[in-house]
């Protein structure tokens, strides 16, 4: 293919993709690409994406063909296709489905196709791979045993093979789960839910839904109980988001409130059981964490006869759930988040272990919709006072951080900021409990810390609801599963260093749409000429891959 000025895309021999935004043909692009091409940023003009192991299994595990996604660059590029992409593509796609995890009676099975025997010697006699197998039954087939066949997919990714897994569901006791007739599913959410469940067929129940938050992600749970049908456990982040499932629940199916409870040890298990990660991974006093019986809580996983588990933001799974998820695959899994973007790089076990991306649907495409809130991004930068700024020059490393972050200037831009919004449903969120507390009294407002008795939490969460309460502060608790719709201003204090999806989950507090359709606004608060700069930089970075920017403005601007 010769020259075109007018297409939209300049593919690169490194597999990276640059969509012009401004291009009249760059949105019929975008929608060929994104089912296998990784958004890496989409600023105001040119947006990038790379094509990477990971974004081409993941096409085609939802039925895509390389050919067709070789087609789709080659359609759409300025410049002729690099030979080497388009081979890559084929390749790397093409290694989906040449392993196979199939059922047959008791025993699990790993087939190679006709062709493919010299591929399965090679993996029966890698030193990760080997121990995982069983006995070798003819040049394309190997038995597994049931216990290993979440390690094993791990490991198999890890040496550049996914395995198709066909091996089914062990079905769980039945429970019939009907959505309340008040409830509107929007067509994206039933989507999704399709997409996870596939028609109850083996090439489904298994996989992440990525949504933006306030999207609702917990009606996609719901709905996809629905068509499991089977007791569910649903797993997520703190209790705030274990209330929050409940109250959704019970307000928008027609389960009843035995029917769904918190785990607590001791206590019956009900076909709707709740927990956090927290409890799950508890340690008991003096084991390490090798010891077996350490995570003494974990045993909830394989306790009851789950037809579903649900992981809430799974993109935060600590390792206790990873190993404990590896050897419940014959559970159906569904994974909900906003970013698959985990700061430990262990993406591909949530590929391996809870499924293939399912479904995804862009931030800015939702909020074009008026499904999620515009949200305006700000970031004010001030300098230290000359006293601080002499303590920031000869602190050792460890300390510059908190220095910036808890830079005194701050507390009076908070309030110029404030002002700006006067009367606006607001959040305050930091990092340091010191930086939060002065802040509180200087604004005689309250502070939710992880120490806040959760009943004391929920009743301030609700008074901010009602509009009693137009400010609330709040530590790093407040990164998660709050359901506050009506908050419109959330200024940012203090962070964890770069953390892409800190940056993310509290702009999501703000998501939610507002009643008469106002924006959003979020502030980040940062100290000019210190680390904290360049952690501010990295930790926009994941939303300026969803298409948000950042305005910046001088604190003598506020």
């Amino acid at each position: 293919m010769s020259f075109d000025p007018s297409n939209p895309l300049i593919v690169q021999a490194d597999r990276s993709v640059f969509l012009e935004a401004f291009n009249p043909r760059a949105e019929a692009a975008r929608t060929d690409i994104a089912p296998f091409a990784e958004l890496l940023s989409s600023p105001e003009h040119l947006h990038t994406y790379r094509v990477t192991p990971l974004s081409l299994w993941n096409a085609a595990s939802a039925g895509m063909t390389a050919e067709a996604m070789v087609d789709a660059l080659a359609r759409h590029a300025k410049f002729p296709l690099p030979d080497n992409v388009a081979t890559d593509i084929r390749e790397l796609a093409g290694r989906w489905g040449r392993l196979r995890l199939e059922q047959y009676d008791s025993m699990l099975l790993l087939i190679v196709r006709a062709g493919d025997e010299a591929l399965l010697t090679e993996l029966t006699r890698h030193k990760g791979i080997k121990p995982l197998l069983g006995e070798v039954m003819s040049p394309t087939v190997v038995t597994v045993p049931a216990a290993h066949r979440g390690v094993l997919k791990q490991e198999l990714i890890e040496v550049g093979w996914p395995v198709d897994d066909q091996a089914g569901y062990t079905d769980g006791d039945a429970l019939a789960v009907q959505l309340s007739d008040t409830l509107q599913v929007r067509g994206y959410q039933w989507e999704a839910a399709q997409a996870f469940y596939r028609a109850g067929s083996d090439k489904g129940g298994s996989g992440v839904v990525v949504l933006a938050p306030g999207a609702g992600k917990t009606v996609v749970g719901m709905v996809a109980m629905s068509l499991v049908g089977q007791r569910t456990l649903i797993l997520t982040t703190n209790r705030t988001s274990v209330n929050q499932w409940y109250r959704e629940l019970l307000g928008k199916t027609q389960l009843m409130p035995d029917d769904v409870s918190e785990y607590a040890a001791g206590k019956p298990l009900t076909p709707v059981t709740l927990c956090t990660y927290q409890m799950l991974t508890h340690r008991k006093r003096g084991s390490l964490s090798e010891d077996i019986g350490a995570y003494p809580h974990l045993a909830l996983i394989g306790a009851s006869e789950w037809g579903l588990i649900i992981y809430d933001e799974v993109h935060l799974l600590p390792a206790p759930v990873f190993r404990l998820t590896a050897e419940v695959q014959a559970r159906r899994r569904l994974g909900l988040t906003a970013t698959l973007i985990r700061e430990d790089g262990r993406e591909s076990d949530v590929f391996a272990l809870i499924g293939p991306k399912r479904y995804d649907q862009p931030w800015k495409t939702l909020e074009e919709q008026g499904w999620i809130a515009q949200a305006h991004c700000l970031e004010v930068r001030l300098r230290l006072p000359p006293a601080e700024r002499l303590t920031y020059a000869v602190a050792p490393d460890a300390d510059k951080h908190r220095i910036a972050a808890e830079n005194p200037a701050k507390r009076t831009v908070l309030q110029q900021v404030m002002a700006r919004h006067e009367g606006s449903p607001t959040l305050i969120i930091g990092q340091f409990l010191n930086q939060l507390e002065l802040i509180g009294a200087d604004l005689e407002a309250p502070v939710i810390t992880g120490k806040t008795p959760q009943r004391t939490r929920e009743e301030l969460f609700q008074a901010f609801r009602e509009g009693r309460l137009k400010t609330l502060i709040l530590s790093k608790v407040g990164n998660f599963a709050l359901d506050l719709p009506d908050a419109e201003v959330l200024i940012q204090v203090s962070g964890a260093f770069g953390s892409r999806q800190e940056e993310a989950q509290r702009l999501g507090r703000l998501l939610r749409p507002k009643a008469d359709g106002r924006a959003a606004y979020f502030y980040s608060l940062v100290t000019r000429e210190t680390s904290e700069e360049d952690f501010a930089h990295h930790r926009q970075l994941f939303l300026a891959a969803q298409g948000y920017s950042y305005g910046i403005l001088d604190e003598s601007e506020v």
